[in-house]
């Protein structure tokens, strides 16, 4: 029989077992408490420095100040490009938990058309250094900016900044000469110097703007401020003031820019006007233009497309860049050659039966007039704009003595001081056909370059700056556009200025000026008309410039010409004579002979500065003349 279990409890046991179990959970109570107070003092004791320092920098944040730009007065003192108030959209990437979700809300709430979307999120990921602030957009209209800031509370890291944005009161006008600033892209900010241009959205790109950058810049400060958890400003802590840019003073003046740009009344083409004693650019104008201030913002996709796809090409800066056949007005300064290397005098006469021909050659190189002009001399060579005796120059010259005459003239290289972006033009020579065509250079091409045609090619630019030497009896001063940066004024002898042309006998230039005068007041002058009432010596040359060449028995006829297979009208001018206060290029489009197109603008031109500037005679009302017809050669 089986005992019965004892079925009462060991107190004492129980104990036991009690006690072991609380000195466990005691110990590791203790354990845990100690681990916790030690990872509490080596936070606080060992590394307090360390993460008081990014406790800190979580709360209290450096911002940069992007300097304010610099103005651009015209020499009168008028605004040319100014600064407006206006608002623009930042993004910092490292506050936005969904970059992608935050886009797609912008772009709704902004309302962007399909073709910019893609634009704005590209913009996104262009800044300098993390936590800096990214452009979005710029110029926010009061509905955007009313839209965001209701959903301020779902836009974290995106910020509506004031900020001062550039504009150009004059804007089509001065499209090409003054240029324009835009938003740095990608390229460009590899390139910049990370601190000046912290806070910077925007550079100058094109023309003044580009050129003078460094100046108009500016120098960038700091601000050293306490934002909240959500990165929210909430007061300055410090503060170090940026150094704004420096104003520029051009030699432009906006009343001269505006009547080069009506005399050419929407034709192709380009005026330049220079200063010949100071090289200051007066006006220089290249139309079509452009509205300059869709280019501040970021023009929009299909307005560029337009521009870009113009046939008239309103992009293009035909002033600086446009390569043209010279035509008639190189004459002057093949004169000016021909004196200097002693192959001709101004006393000697040749006949002129209506053409040229080389020793040994049957081909007739053809004056424009068919029948000719008889005995030729210098002077009448060039109011008649005869061409048998400028290939006779020419053969006499040789291509090598006429590449380096006219070199000294500017012709061939870039003559101005601080334009951005200007062409070389073409200067012909031995060397440089056998370099780009591997071909030997023969002399029919040095006739064709003795007459303004052939390869020779010049830009407005470079012939008004060479009609300023000639006006200054060869003496050099370098075209520029800045008349004073801050308070300090552009010298008019800079460092690189080329070396004088010297000639034996200073009364070769009367000569060639004479002859040029007798162009506009001469009987036979091919632009008598233009001339006729001028109320001070004034001395020019026409010009026409072929689009394309005629054969030997092939007669020009305009009318049967599709309008841009038509030949360039030029004209090249300086006055008064004894005291030369301006010098004109003008370049008008397949519109034709250039005393019939040109030289009425270049007279509209000096007119206005001399007499409407009160440029050293009396102050009255200026009258143009009407212009001859200077037949095809």
């Amino acid at each position: 029989m089986r005992e019965p279990r004892n079925t009462l409890k060991n107190p004492e046991h129980a104990l036991r077992i009690f006690r072991v179990r609380a000195s466990l959970a005691v110990l590791v109570v203790l354990l845990l408490s100690s681990l916790l107070v030690g990872r509490l003092c080596y936070l606080q004791i060992v590394e307090h420095e360390v993460y008081s320092t990014r406790s800190e920098n979580n709360r209290v944040r450096v911002e940069p100040l992007p300097p304010t730009r610099g103005l651009i007065y015209d020499r009168h003192g008028r605004l040319l490009a100014e600064n407006r108030p206006t608002y623009n959209l930042t993004l910092v990437r490292e506050r936005v938990d969904d970059l992608d979700a935050t886009l797609t809300l912008l772009v709704d709430l902004l309302q962007l058309p399909a073709d910019e979307v893609e634009e704005f999120k590209v913009r996104s990921r262009q800044r300098q250094r993390p936590f800096q602030p990214a452009l979005l957009m710029s110029d926010l209209t009061e509905s955007q900016i009313a839209r965001l800031a209701v959903n301020r509370h779902r836009l974290p890291g995106v910020e509506v900044q004031a900020q001062l944005l550039r504009y150009y009161p004059q804007a089509e006008i001065m499209s090409h000469a003054l240029g324009y600033v835009g938003r740095i892209n990608a390229e460009e900010l590899k390139e910049l110097d990370p601190g000046n241009y912290a806070g910077t959205h925007f550079i100058g790109k094109t023309g003044i703007e580009n050129f003078y950058e460094e100046q108009l810049h500016g120098r960038a400060g700091l601000r050293k401020v306490e934002t909240n958890a959500r990165g929210r400003v909430l007061r300055e802590l410090g503060h170090t003031a940026p150094q704004p840019g420096s104003d520029l003073t051009l030699t432009i003046d906006i009343d001269m820019q505006q009547l080069a740009y009506d005399l050419l009344d929407g034709r192709r083409g380009a005026i330049v006007a220079i200063a010949p004693q100071t090289g200051e650019i007066l006006a220089m104008a290249s139309v079509p233009g452009f509205d300059i201030n869709q280019f501040v913002t970021g023009i929009d996709v299909a307005s560029y497309r337009g521009l870009q796809e113009d046939l008239d090409l309103p992009l293009f800066n035909r002033a600086t860049r446009g390569s043209y056949p010279a035509g008639s007005t190189i004459k002057p300064f093949m004169a000016m050659s021909g004196l200097i290397e002693g192959v001709i005098t101004p006393e000697q006469v040749i006949y002129d039966p209506g053409y040229y021909q080389l020793p040994n050659d049957d081909r007739r190189y053809r004056n424009w007039l068919r029948w000719g002009h008889g005995r030729v001399d210098l002077e009448r060579a060039l109011a008649v704009s005869n061409n048998t005796y400028f290939y006779s120059l020419a053969h006499d010259l040789g291509i090598d003595r006429i590449h380096d005459n006219l070199e000294h003239f500017g012709f061939g290289t870039r003559v101005a001081a601080d334009v951005a972006g200007q062409g070389d033009g073409l200067l012909p020579s031995r060397d440089w056909k056998q370099a780009r065509f591997e071909q030997s250079w023969y002399p029919g091409e040095t006739l064709s370059v003795g007459i303004g045609q052939g390869y020779l090619q010049v830009t407005p630019l470079q012939l008004a700056s060479a009609t300023a030497v000639l006006a200054n009896r060869g003496h050099w001063v370098r075209p520029r556009l800045a008349r004073s940066i801050g308070e300090e004024d552009v010298p008019a002898d800079l460092p690189d200025t080329p070396a004088d042309i010297e000639v034996s006998n200073d009364s070769y230039w009367d000569r060639v000026f004479s002859g040029m005068e007798k162009v506009l007041s001469g009987r036979e002058g091919t632009a008598r008309r233009t001339g006729a009432g001028l109320e001070y010596r004034m001395a020019g040359k026409s010009g026409t410039a072929q689009v394309f060449s005629l054969g030997q028995n092939q007669k020009y006829n305009a009318s049967e010409l599709r309008e841009r297979l038509r030949d360039h009208a030029l004209f090249m001018a300086f006055a008064p004579v004894d005291n030369p206060q301006i010098a004109v290029s003008v370049i008008v489009e397949n519109a034709g002979g250039g005393s019939t197109h040109a030289a009425s603008l270049a007279r509209a031109m000096t007119d206005a500065w001399i007499l409407d500037h009160n440029c050293g005679l009396p102050e009255q009302e200026s009258c143009l003349g009407g212009n001859d017809a200077e037949s095809h050669p």
